[in-house]
């Protein structure tokens, strides 16, 4: 048992979350760029390739300049001395840092034009190891970094895709999944991050497997494999032998993390048995103990305690994030701390146990480190959001809702509405995943809408969406694909009903699986929507399921069919954006990064030119140094102000 089992945002981050982190080879371009019309001049702005964008005024950029300058912090590790690491903005990235006390000055640690977002503590201390890629093709490497010199150091081979390290109880090694471009399957590696000789393949893996935690002794090792939302496998190594035993195989659910207790039983989280995760204990002979069947909401984050006598974990409570403590040996479930509303999430023991580390951020205040004592739950806050010179008393605190779409379901929803009186231009923003959910977090981008341009910003949980129970966040599957869509269509219905809300100007806006809602919706609603703004979105899922990595396809397929079956393929023609493009009447705005592994930029250079090519009016950014969205602090401020001046256009804002 390591002293950090698996969290939903620790050792498997990087590996599991496959709907979320793929990588491709981003010098190998999957097809042909499609050539924009001659009529539309393409231009490169540094790093940026633009098409109809126009020059932004001062008065924009200035005043988006305090909600881009908006400073959080995550809880990423402890010290082992005393102090924890966080991940926080300085200059263009994240970067790790060091804070020795509660409130004391932030050391930079890592110096990087792209972004380190991850770090984990040696149990000995004196190092810790991250990972990071370049311009966001996510092919990551793993760094170890040495507290006392500075000295960073390589453990991982150049072009492979590298994840989830995961220390050993003593710190004398690591282990970690890396794959291959093209490959599907994810070998187990181990071997002393500051011994490039002791690294070995402990295990050739199949799919997308990784490790979540050693046994004591440094044995074996708990494996876990993702197959889709619904579906995973745990499995023990033997390092030595590389033999592996499946945990109850006969079980069809879904797993989340793990932790090897002296018993031989094993700690995790799954939906066996029930519409959310629960926190049970699977015993050698196949036995489980339910510890949060009680509680009717899904567990998110959880750590065990050094000791392995108590858990930590949140609840994610309608999407809201709160903290319960599980005594493993009596079962009991206890209150954590007294939190403000909000989501907690990155729970992480201190060595001692003594203390429980996590990130806490609400819709109101940006994300900072916090800590809590086990013993009385008293809360110690380590850092304060920068919000860039902004009011805070001014930020919108968005209202949940529900509203009814077509087959009578209620559909959750957050609304933030601006001060100001109404009715009120509305954005639709939809999440990606699709196997994602909005929850009422911090936002910079939507209290600058509400704020600054007077936009009522309404944030859907379709069908599909997770933080609802399995059965929900499987009614989008396979030839169910515009079931979610037509959730979007009922919220028009709801919008129409609000006299404070302005049906005539409606815009839908999304990211990755979010981008195909948008262009799905301008083709389903046309008449109903003033535009759409699409980042790094799907156009096309036979094409998309064809160029995106090859270890991605089957495990993007067990959520949107696969496209080699003649029934799927008919479908996805049925559905497809690309070839009802003729459709899409508004205008529309394409975001998009060079090196996007997840969704290839062609997809967003073939809807470019189908839209183009009706006459419609079409906005284009690509970054050429970002994948999956953008990163960097500069890429970011270009794209607000470039969203600023469309949606001023398309709404006819002054």
């Amino acid at each position: 048992m390591t002293r950090r089992s698996l969290t939903a945002a620790s050792a498997l981050a990087l590996i599991l979350t496959a709907c979320a982190q793929t990588s491709a080879a981003p010098a190998a371009p999957v097809t042909e760029t499609v050539t924009a019309p001659a009529a539309v001049e393409r231009v490169t702005q540094g790093n940026l390739v633009l098409e109809s964008i126009p020059a932004i005024p001062s008065e924009v950029s200035d005043r988006l300049s305090a909600y881009e300058n908006v400073r959080s912090h995550g809880f990423l590790d402890w010290t082992g001395d005393g102090g924890i690491l966080i991940t926080t903005r300085f200059a263009d990235t994240n970067q790790v840092h060091e804070v020795n006390s509660p409130g004391g000055a932030r050391k930079q640690l890592t110096f990087f034009d792209e972004p380190v977002g991850n770090a984990t503590v040696s149990p000995e201390g004196g190092a810790f190891l991250f990972a990071r890629d370049k311009g966001g093709d996510e092919y990551y490497q793993g760094y170890r970094f040495d507290l006392e010199t500075g000295v960073i150091t390589r453990f991982t081979e150049p072009g492979t895709r590298n994840g989830g390290a995961l220390w050993s109880d003593d710190g004398s090694q690591a282990a970690w999944a890396r794959t291959n471009p093209g490959d599907p399957n994810n070998d187990i590696i181990v071997g002393n991050p500051a011994d490039a000789a002791s690294v070995r393949v402990a295990l050739e893996g199949e799919g997308a497997t990784g490790p979540v935690d050693w046994s004591n002794d440094g044995s074996k090792l708990l494996l876990q494999r993702y197959i889709s939302i619904s579906e995973s496998r745990l499995f023990v190594l033997d390092v030595a032998s590389g033999e592996t035993t499946q945990v109850n195989p006969d079980d069809t659910v879904a797993y989340s993390g793990g932790a090897l207790l002296p018993d031989g039983s094993v700690l995790t989280a799954t939906d066996k048995d029930s519409e959310f995760t629960n926190l049970v204990r699977i015993a050698p002979d196949g036995g489980v103990t339910n510890y949060t069947a009680d509680i009717n909401w899904g567990v998110s984050d959880w750590d065990l305690s050094p000791d392995g006598k108590t858990v930590a974990f949140t609840l994610n409570e309608g999407g809201l994030g709160t903290i319960r403590l599980l005594d493993i040996e009596s079962g009991q479930v206890r209150p954590g701390p007294t939190l403000p509303v909000g989501i907690a999430s990155g729970i992480v023991y201190s060595p001692s146990g003594n203390h429980v580390g996590f990130t806490f951020n609400s819709a109101i205040s940006p994300a900072d480190a916090w800590s809590f004592d086990v013993a009385t739950l008293n809360l110690t806050r380590w850092t304060e959001a920068e919000t860039g010179g902004l009011n805070t008393e001014n930020f919108v605190e968005p209202t949940l809702f529900d509203y009814p779409n077509a087959e009578g379901m209620d559909i959750p929803a957050f609304i933030y509405k601006p001060a100001s009186e109404g009715p009120h231009p509305v954005i639709i923003s939809i999440h990606g995943g699709p196997e994602g959910q909005s929850r009422p977090g911090f936002s910079s981008s939507y209290q600058y809408w509400a704020n600054e341009l007077g936009l009522a910003v309404v944030v859907p949980n379709v069908r599909g969406s997770a933080g609802y129970g399995k059965t929900y966040v499987s009614l989008d599957n396979g030839l169910n694909r515009k079931k979610s869509v037509e959730d979007i269509g009922a919220l028009l219905d709801w919008v129409e009903a609000q006299p404070d809300l302005d049906a005539s100007k409606v815009i839908v806006y999304g990211g990755s699986y979010g981008g195909y809602m948008v262009l799905a919706s301008m083709i389903d609603y046309a008449d109903r929507l003033a535009a759409g703004v699409d980042i790094v979105g799907i156009s096309d899922f036979k094409t998309f399921l064809e160029n995106t990595e090859g270890y991605r396809a089957d495990l993007r397929r067990a959520e949107y069919g696969d496209e080699r079956d003649p029934v799927v393929a008919a479908f996805f023609d049925e559905i497809s954006p690309l070839k009802n493009a003729s459709k899409i009447s508004k205008p529309l705005f394409v975001i998009q990064g060079y090196n996007d592994p997840r969704v290839p930029y062609t997809e967003a250079e073939q809807i470019l030119a189908a839209v183009k090519s009706n006459g419609v009016p079409a906005w284009f950014m690509m970054a050429m140094d970002e994948g999956h969205g953008f990163r960097k602090k500069s890429n970011r401020e270009a794209q607000r102000e470039a969203e600023t001046m469309f949606l001023k256009e398309v709404l006819e804002l002054e």
